[in-house]
Formats: C-alpha cells, structure tokens, sequence
C-alpha cells in the first residue's frame, strides 16, 4: 500500500469523527441530563432569551449527529476487519457520504436554531440600560 494524498485525507477525516462524536455526545448530555444550558443557541457569545425553550432543539441535533458519527466510527472498523455490515461501510464513498452529511447537517441544524432563537430587529436599535 502507497502513501497517497488520498490515503491520509481519508484518515485525517475519519479520525476526525472520534473528537466531534465526543463533543457532540457531550453537549447533549449537558443538555438532557445535567440541565446546563449554556452552549444552547449562541450567538456571538449570548445565549437567546428563552434558553429552555431551545435546548430540547439543540439537545437533539448534538444527540442524532453524536450518534451518526459514532455509528460510522463502529461500523467501518467492524466491515474492514470482520467484514460485518452494520450500515452502508463497503467502499469510501458511503462512510465518507454518511460522514460528511453528519457534518454538514450538523452545522446547518446549528445555524437554522440560533437564527430562529435569536430573530432579526427591524428598526433602531434601543440602548439597554
């Protein structure tokens, strides 16, 4: 087997999942069991006014992309080694598709929640005291 550029990318990405899993699947622990809600819906640092409303939203995203990153970080060791199927892991373009969807929907799952927790104001902007 040969070094390629390809090679390393595709182990850059894959062991890229193991700290994203772990991050994810903490914050929705810190959400769902220990109430802390402090990384729900930011925006520039601020958290939304309703942070309780949002934190079930949010919870949820980190909960299913947690999982999803975790399912390929089992299931494509379990193929290569064992030639088990536990999802669609027989060639690069289907974990690398299930990963990068993850990814991607994790981010825009993100974005859609602070822009609606946190919504635009039209007109002058108040100063508050």
């Amino acid at each position: 087997m040969t070094l390629t550029v390809a090679l390393v990318m595709n182990w850059i990405l894959f062991l890229a999942l193991f700290p994203m899993a772990f991050i994810w699947l903490r914050r929705a622990h810190r959400i769902f069991l220990q109430k802390n809600y402090e990384e729900v819906a930011l925006k520039r640092g601020e958290p939304p006014a309703d942070v309780k409303k949002w934190a079930p939203y949010t919870g949820l995203v980190n909960l299913v992309a947690g999982l999803c990153a975790v399912w390929v970080i089992v299931g494509v060791p379990l193929y290569l080694f064992t030639g088990l199927l536990l999802g669609p892991f027989q060639d690069f373009y289907s974990w690398s598709g299930v990963a990068g969807v993850t990814i991607w929907g994790k981010i825009f799952a993100d974005w859609i929640i602070r822009l609606q927790a946190h919504p635009f104001k039209f007109g002058r902007k108040t100063k508050q005291p």
